[in-house]
């Protein structure tokens, strides 16, 4: 089979000379968590917690024991991802794995004593996070992102 040969002058004249990268939503979105990841990172209370940790800490602080099926759709993380990040704060002592007393094939993952301090520390800088992370929006350019964001993220 004779493989097609491509004019150059095929990828000059068919390219749309008005995409720019930089400004397309994917983009965006992905150096606004980068800025996001930074601050958090910068004003944790704890230099070793992420902010998917984070993350899933408030869900089990927000639901009480749950399996990690749960996690997943709670936090929107992925299975995969979910199940390191649990395996790390486990390692810390900051939740705990238990068997469901129905379904012993379900693991609940809980949050224990320890994880539930640090949650309490790291709350108010959350807040500062947040606050840093929306730089000089004012209220309601505040308002509009999160009501654009939840919109865009909805079923």
């Amino acid at each position: 089979m004779k493989q097609a040969e491509i004019n150059p002058d095929f990828l000059t004249s068919h390219s749309d000379q008005s995409y720019d990268f930089s400004e397309q939503i994917g983009h965006l979105l992905r150096r606004a968590y980068q800025r996001h990841l930074s601050i958090f990172q910068a004003h944790s209370v704890d230099p070793n917690l992420t902010s998917t940790q984070f993350v899933t800490l408030c869900a089990l602080r927000d639901n009480g024991p749950v399996p990690q099926a749960e996690l997943i759709r709670t936090t929107g993380i992925d299975q995969t991802t979910i199940r390191g990040i649990v395996e790390r704060l486990v390692r810390r002592g900051l939740v705990q794995l238990q068997s469901d007393e129905t379904d012993r094939r379900k693991t609940i993952v809980a949050l224990t004593p320890d994880g539930a301090a640090l949650l309490a520390e790291m709350v108010p800088q959350a807040k500062l996070i947040s606050d840093l992370t929306m730089g000089d929006l004012n209220p309601g350019e505040r308002a509009a992102i999160m009501f654009t964001l939840r919109k865009m993220i909805s079923d």
